[in-house]
């Protein structure tokens, strides 16, 4: 039996890159995952399939976040999804790793980038944590992805680094908050990994060598590398962890 047998989870941008490698870490682990996409619904019940072919429990929901009534769709979806598998209407982990990027330096900032990156990056996610936490069970488990980013200076993506700051310091009222309940709250921050969100900046070998080499190991992250420890923050071994931002970019610009 893995770590989280008995467990439900719900992965927002669970379809593809980071979010899928959390969600089949986390079906491997023995939960029932709720993967939540945006936009492609190709690329979740692909994620899906590669759940149940691994012996897992999985369903799709879908809900474009950072629009009016995102958060109320995304959990009417996932209401209806848990009513359809028999899994019960509460669940024990929720791993907010949708998000999006945009680069633009501090002259190049546009109110429409910075509208979108808040809206999805942080206003979506505190409703969507308000809202869960009616579902949430006791001794659960909140697990934001933020970046690397708020520890580098990266002024070619200034408002993204921002909208992750401000994930980092919510994990930490959010934490405080919630330790009377038994639910622990941690952000993981990951460094470039190689997801379909950069291919384009590792497009060139030299490009893909100059990110590689912001690693103290010399090599891009993977989405294995990040979902590992979310796994392991979402595990009873992780009860002792709480409020922390927990590097995870291969010591990238140590």
């Amino acid at each position: 039996m893995g770590v989280l047998t008995g467990k439900t989870a719900l992965v927002t941008g669970g379809s593809r890159g980071i979010g899928r490698g959390i969600a089949r870490k986390l079906a491997r682990e023995g939960a029932r995952v709720a993967i939540h996409y945006g936009h492609s619904e190709e690329a979740a019940r692909e994620t899906v399939e590669l759940i149940r072919l691994d012996g897992g429990q999985a369903f799709e929901t879908r809900a474009e976040l950072g629009v009016p009534g995102d958060v109320t769709e995304l959990y009417a979806g996932l209401d209806a999804g848990f009513a359809r598998q028999g899994w019960g209407p509460e669940f024990d982990i929720l791993v907010n790793n949708a998000g999006v990027s945009g680069s633009a330096r501090i002259d190049e900032v546009t109110p429409e980038l910075y509208e979108q990156i808040f809206a999805v990056n942080t206003r979506s996610l505190v409703f969507l944590v308000q809202q869960g936490l009616k579902r949430m069970r006791d001794g659960g488990r909140i697990i934001n992805i933020s970046s690397a980013a708020t520890r580098i200076a990266f002024p070619e993506s200034v408002v993204y680094a921002m909208s992750k700051g401000a994930v980092n310091t919510f994990t930490l009222a959010l934490a405080k908050e919630l330790g009377g309940r038994g639910i622990t709250v941690n952000a993981v921050e990951p460094g470039f990994v190689e997801t379909e969100m950069n291919a384009a900046r590792r497009a060139a070998p030299e490009h893909a060598a100059e990110l590689a080499s912001w690693s103290a190991f010399d090599r891009l992250g993977q989405p294995s590398d990040i979902a590992d420890v979310v796994a392991f923050l979402a595990s009873d071994a992780g009860r002792w962890v709480t409020g922390q931002c927990i590097d995870a970019s291969g010591g990238s610009k140590l």
